[in-house]
Parts: structure tokens; C-alpha cells; sequence
């Protein structure tokens, strides 16, 4: 094991591999950067079986592929069967879109074990007009392609203004659906969320109202299923610990190469970020600066060393820290003994001082080679 700053780097045990930013949904809220990798960029299936290859020799024993919606890669069911291959754990966070029967099968035979799908809302009308796409009922044929293919499936809701209200109808539409796991993340404001946060942030009410329906819903369910709440640290009074700490136990690889030490790192322009064309995983996980940079206690901010919730919290998030002050090393605005929490403060107010219901249009995401990557997948 290397040390830097006498911190001990332990191997990594997860791989988010983003195979592609390309996705027929538009949601709002989407954690891809805004300049996303053109579809000319991604790696090629040899460079992810040699990535795959590389996190495996490493100690990774999961790897959750993602994007974008990975099932606009054609070589898809080459990469899962190269991973499983490897003896690692393999998960695939889709949309649902393009998830048939037929594809379904061939994905478990290649070696696939979970199915993520995210769903937008409990019914079609509201699902549609946050994905900004008529996904809501191929969701649920892809849900039940899971099914009937005997796969562990998970739901995941990314909770917000315009849908958190229907938490009790999500939770009951998890529960006809069977899904064996169900995570209800209320938005993190990063990116794409980060440019809709007035439309997005939730009011007080809502909150606590969705936490009292989620609380009787979990007591309710512990033996049918799994459920995840995941509360947006603008309501709290500390923030929330970094992915389990930066570049601690997991990587992301971005479609175009680049590793990350946090699917949201890249947002931190002042970092140069190692491309696994150029560098190793390896290299990448114990020698790079970029993955160094916030490991360990020293890297926090000099306030955060004497705090009694710096093990909680490790110092808060630097990608936060970045997107709200345009400092990394700044400690965490959420903190409320930050010098920057009156930014915090200022759109908490604002959310809870408006009507729920605003007539000010979303940003949708967008990428320009979106609209024939669609076309491709509902044709196969």
C-alpha cells in the first residue's frame, strides 16, 4: 500500500464505469457534467476490457456500469461477460429504455446480476415531463423483463420539488413492481441539478412530510424490501461525508478516459484529472496528484481539523465546496460554521418562501447527438 500525507490508501473496491454520456432522457437533475464527452471521445470496447482488466488486477470486486444509458453501447453484453469473467460483481444503471426481453436474457447470460432502473415519478404524466421523454411505460416493460428473467432489480427515484409529494405512490409502485431495493435520493446540486436548484430544491414541509411517509414505509416493508433515503444536505446542519471519502473506496471512470476519484470530481477545474489512455489504474489509484489531493485528514480545510464530526464527515464535499464558492479548499458551505453557509441559507429561504408550483421553465439536459443514438436503441 502507498501513503501520502500519512494516509493509508487502501485498493479500491467499486468501479463506476461510465460508458457513455449520450441518454434519450433530458432529466433536469442529471449528474453528468454540462460539457458532456462527444460520442467520437469514448473509449473503444478494447480500452474498457483493459480497464476492466486493470480494476480487477487492483482488488475491485464491483462495477456498476453507467452513463448516460450504457445500453446505447453496442458492445454492452462484451463488456459485462469481460467483467464477469473477472469475477467481479456487475450491475447496470439504466433508464430502462431499450431493456427488452430478449436483451434482458442475453445480459444475464453474459453475465450480468443487478438491474438499477430509475424511475422519475409514480405515473406517466409527471415522469415524462421531468425525464423530458414518454419513457414511463417501456420502464415498466423493462422492469418486468427483469422479472420474468429472475434478476435482482433496484428502483432508484431522484427525489426533488416537483416529485417528492408522490413519495407514498413511489414507494407502493416499487412494491408492485417487486423490486427487491428501492433508493429514494433527494437531488444532490451538482451540474445539471445545480443550474435547476430554484425549480428543484424542496420546501421544509415536504421534507418532513415525505421522511414521515418513507419512516412507516420502511418499518412496514424491512422484510419485503430495501429501502435507501438519502436527504439533501441543504436541510442539514453538517454536511455529508464525500462517496466515502475521496479516492477511498471507489473510482469512476468518465467515458472519454478520464478517472475520478468521484463521479462529480471533474467539476473541479482547478485538478488535472489522469486518462487510463495515458496512465494505469493503478498509477492512477496511488500516484496520481488528482486522486491525492483531498486524501486524509491534512487535506481538509484548517476549520474542519479541530471539528468532532470531521470523522463523520470528512471535511464535507470538495466538489461542493467548489461549485457553490469556487474554492475546493473551502470548507463545505452546508457546514453551518462555514464562512459561505449564508449560501445555503439564502436558497433554503427561497424554496420555502415560493409556491410549490412555478411557472419558470427546467433547463433540460441536452446533447447534440442525442436524438440518433435514440433511434438506434429503440431499433434494436
Amino acid at each position: 500500500m502507498k501513503t501520502q500525507s500519512h494516509s493509508v490508501v487502501h485498493p479500491p473496491f467499486s468501479l463506476l464505469a461510465e460508458l457513455t454520456h449520450r441518454c434519450p432522457l433530458h432529466c433536469p437533475y442529471c449528474s453528468n457534467p454540462i460539457e458532456m464527452a462527444k460520442e467520437a471521445t469514448e473509449l473503444s470496447t478494447e480500452e474498457w476490457r483493459r480497464v476492466l482488466s486493470e480494476a480487477a488486477e487492483l482488488g475491485v470486486v464491483e462495477v456498476h456500469f453507467s452513463g448516460g444509458e450504457p445500453l446505447l453501447r453496442d458492445d454492452l453484453e462484451d463488456l459485462i461477460s469481460h467483467a464477469a469473467g473477472l469475477e467481479m460483481y456487475v450491475n447496470l444503471i439504466t433508464s430502462g429504455i431499450g431493456l427488452t426481453a430478449e436483451k434482458t436474457i442475453r445480459l444475464k447470460e453474459a453475465g450480468l446480476a443487478n438491474v438499477q432502473v430509475s424511475f422519475q415519478a409514480a405515473e406517466a404524466k409527471l415522469s415524462d415531463r421531468i425525464g423530458g421523454y414518454k419513457a414511463f411505460e417501456q420502464k415498466r416493460e423493462a422492469v418486468t423483463a427483469v422479472k420474468q428473467a429472475d434478476m435482482h432489480l433496484s428502483l432508484n427515484v431522484v427525489l426533488h420539488r416537483m416529485n417528492l409529494d408522490q413519495v407514498g405512490e413511489i414507494i407502493q409502485l416499487a412494491e408492485e413492481l417487486g423490486a427487491e431495493r428501492l433508493e429514494l435520493a433527494n437531488t444532490q446540486y451538482y451540474n445539471w441539478a445545480l443550474l435547476n436548484r430554484e425549480k428543484l430544491l424542496p420546501s421544509r414541509d415536504q421534507i418532513e412530510r415525505a421522511s414521515a411517509v418513507y419512516e412507516a414505509a420502511k418499518a412496514r416493508l424491512k422484510q419485503k424490501m430495501e429501502m435507501i433515503w438519502v436527504i439533501p444536505d441543504y436541510y442539514a446542519s453538517a454536511p455529508k461525508p464525500c462517496m466515502g471519502g475521496w479516492g477511498a473506496i471507489a473510482l469512476t471512470v468518465a467515458p472519454n478516459g478520464m478517472a475520478l476519484p468521484c463521479p462529480t470530481a471533474g467539476i473541479i477545474k482547478e485538478l488535472s484529472f489522469e486518462n487510463v489512455r495515458k496512465s494505469s489504474l493503478g498509477f492512477i489509484w496511488y500516484e496520481s496528484e488528482s486522486f491525492n489531493r483531498f486524501r486524509g485528514e491534512e487535506s481538509m480545510p484548517k476549520a474542519c481539523l479541530t471539528c468532532d464530526l470531521r470523522q463523520q464527515d470528512g471535511g464535507g464535499c470538495r466538489c461542493q465546496a467548489f461549485a457553490l464558492t469556487g474554492d475546493a479548499y473551502a470548507m463545505d458551505p452546508v457546514c453551518q460554521w462555514a464562512p459561505e453557509h449564508h449560501l445555503i441559507e439564502k436558497a433554503v429561504q427561497d424554496a420555502n418562501s415560493k409556491p410549490l408550483e412555478s411557472s419558470s421553465p427546467l433547463t433540460y439536459r441536452r446533447y447534440s447527438q442525442d436524438r440518433s443514438s435514440i433511434k438506434r436503441l429503440l431499433k434494436k
